[in-house]
Parts: C-alpha cells; sequence; structure tokens
C-alpha cells in the first residue's frame, strides 16, 4: 500500500511541476505573471504540496488502523 501512496503522491507532483511551467500564449494571466515574477509562485506550490503531503499521510496512517483493525477482528 505505501508503494501505491508514494507512486500517486510522486505522479501528483510531476503533473503540478509539469503543468506549472506551462504557459498558454493566447491568455495571459497578469496574477501568475506577477507572483511568478515577484517569486510568490514558489510559495504558493510550496503550500499546496504542503497540504498534499499532509493530507497523504493521513490518509496512509488511515488505512495502516484500519489494516491493523482487519487483522483483529
Amino acid at each position: 500500500m505505501r508503494n501505491k501512496i508514494a507512486s500517486l503522491f510522486v505522479s501528483c507532483l510531476l503533473s503540478l511541476i509539469a503543468f506549472a511551467g506551462y504557459s498558454q500564449t493566447n491568455n495571459k494571466v497578469e496574477m501568475a505573471d506577477t507572483m511568478r515574477s515577484e517569486g510568490k509562485i514558489y510559495v504558493v506550490i510550496a503550500v499546496i504540496l504542503t497540504i498534499l503531503a499532509g493530507l497523504f499521510l493521513y490518509v496512509a496512517r488511515i488505512d495502516r488502523k484500519l489494516t491493523k483493525l482487519e487483522k483483529e477482528s
């Protein structure tokens, strides 16, 4: 189960990195350009990754507890 969670986390991380650098030429977003130029976009990405990591750890912990309860009964 840990391998599945780890692979899910890595795939989410890679997709975030791939889409973070993607920019459309037709639709420019001023807020994104401003945040990128000031370096704040990295703070946003770090916060999102921290929240996702916390959620994955929470789910893994619950999975371990459920597995333990299933084995006991």
